[in-house]
């Protein structure tokens, strides 16, 4: 699956463009683990290092930076990998 689609790279804001905003940032996209409960929303993006930021839920709920390059390579079960949730619309992280 390919996680970051031209019309969401077009979407993401750069990184630090929603400094301020707290839990009003926006995240325009979702990516989850289907064999377990963590999941990535990411609220902005630099295409040159391809570092997200945004919500972070897997041992613990955290705002951090996570990698594009990262969650390519994440190989799960059965050889599942990290997915893009197609059908997800847009919202603040406070609704998250």
């Amino acid at each position: 699956m390919k996680l970051l689609t031209k019309e969401i790279l077009d979407k993401l804001p750069p990184l630090y463009s929603q400094d301020g905003k707290g839990w009003d940032a926006i995240a325009q996209v979702k990516f989850f683990a289907p064999w377990s409960s963590w999941t990535w929303w990411a609220t902005e993006y630099d295409p040159k290092t391809r570092i997200f930021f945004g919500l972070v839920d897997g041992f613990e709920r955290e705002l951090g930076y996570f990698s594009l390059d990262e969650l390519q390579e994440v190989q799960g079960p059965f050889g599942l990998g990290i997915e893009r949730d197609m059908y997800w619309t847009p919202k603040s992280l406070k609704e998250v």
